[in-house]
């Protein structure tokens, strides 16, 4: 199966499981939860989490209840990033956002329901207790106010204090990065492997991916990437700002070669590892 078809087939599995937790309400919080949580988008998280599994044999159950768990917390994030109080997007993915539809205290508490929802889903009918305790420690670290939340937090403080470019790497490490190690680390986990086993990769992986959203940023239009405010307008601190253009996409380079040089042992198993950072290093949206 060639990467386009199998990166199919991966979020289609997660879109089915995603559709099925969320057919289990019709109450408004799960209607305002399900509109951005199956909004769309290339579930990237998710599917590194189940890609990572399989790289090595592991259960690949397990991988898809983790992977689905890891994008709701991914989307609870991108709910909160966007209300009036963080970035003012009325724009996501080309639709308008939570808030826009639901109100600001609904997709407050939508993306409260998201976050909590992860949880509950990995603990309920625990068929592999260890694995499930690892996994949601993994999660949570990884979105907590030392890892995601944290990289919102400087997020915030850069557009009011400026950023050099430690700062810099250190918002794009924690706000990004941190979710995208965590899908390294869950797929592992769900393989029986030690936690840490894909960090050299994912790590390098989510800095080009932030790395290209910014570049991505000034080269296309808002309209094009659907969102309704681009970096610039939001007086963010971005590679291209600090770096410049045509560092950024050095660095861009850089990074993805480092991520697959990671992977070099892995050898045939990574094959798919190695197309999703190409994939990632060329993508337009």
């Amino acid at each position: 199966m060639n990467f386009k078809d199998k990166m199919a087939a991966y979020a289609a599995l997660i879109n089915a499981e995603l559709s099925r937790i969320m057919s289990q309400s019709d109450e408004v919080t799960y209607k305002a939860m399900a509109y951005s949580l199956l909004a769309g988008g290339k579930r990237v998280r998710p599917v590194l989490v189940m890609a990572c599994c399989e790289a090595l044999g592991g259960d690949m159950a397990l991988a898809l209840k983790y992977g689905c768990a890891l994008e709701m917390i991914h989307t609870y994030s991108l709910i909160h990033d966007d209300l009036p109080c963080m970035d003012n997007d009325s724009l996501r993915r080309g639709r308008p956002t939570n808030h826009v539809v639901f109100g600001e205290a609904e997709a407050l508490l939508a993306g409260d329901g998201l976050l909590n929802l992860a949880a509950e889903y990995i603990s309920a009918d625990s068929k592999a207790p260890e694995k499930d305790i690892k996994a949601v420690s993994a999660l949570y670290s990884a979105s907590g106010a030392l890892g995601m939340i944290g990289g919102q937090a400087d997020d915030i403080a850069a557009e009011r204090d400026g950023a050099d470019a430690a700062m810099v790497e250190r918002i794009h490490s924690r706000k990004t990065g941190a979710l995208i190690r965590a899908a390294g680390r869950l797929g592992a986990i769900a393989a029986g492997e030690r936690a840490d086993f894909f960090d050299d990769y994912t790590t390098r992986l989510g800095l080009a991916f932030q790395i290209r959203d910014d570049i991505l940023d000034v080269e296309s239009s808002a309209a094009e990437l659907g969102k309704s405010n681009s970096d610039a307008d939001n007086n963010k601190a971005t590679f291209v700002s600090v770096y410049g253009l045509d560092e950024a996409k050095r660095r861009l380079e850089e990074e993805t070669a480092l991520a697959l040089k990671a992977i070099e042992p892995l050898g045939e198993k990574g094959e798919f590892l190695r197309d999703m950072a190409n994939y990632l290093l060329n993508r337009s949206n």
